[in-house]
């Protein structure tokens, strides 16, 4: 069985982090932040990936940023 890691570069050292981001429109001109992310990031190369954190839970991020 191979080992799965970041698809860019194969490492298996990540990290998360949660980020709020405007939307557009008024949310954008009142600096609004209503959108909520979590980022899995590769500490080795950098490759990001974002996920929804109303749609996800937190614990399982890490796994399917690995193919887990």
């Amino acid at each position: 069985m191979s080992e799965k890691g970041c698809i860019k570069c194969g490492s298996q050292n990540a990290g998360q982090k949660d980020v709020a981001m405007t939307g557009t429109g008024l949310s954008k001109m009142f600096d609004i932040q209503n959108n909520q992310f979590t980022v899995v990031y590769c500490k080795n190369c950098g490759y990001s990936e974002f996920y929804n954190k109303q749609a996800s839970t937190g614990s399982n991020i890490l796994d399917f940023f690995f193919g887990g």
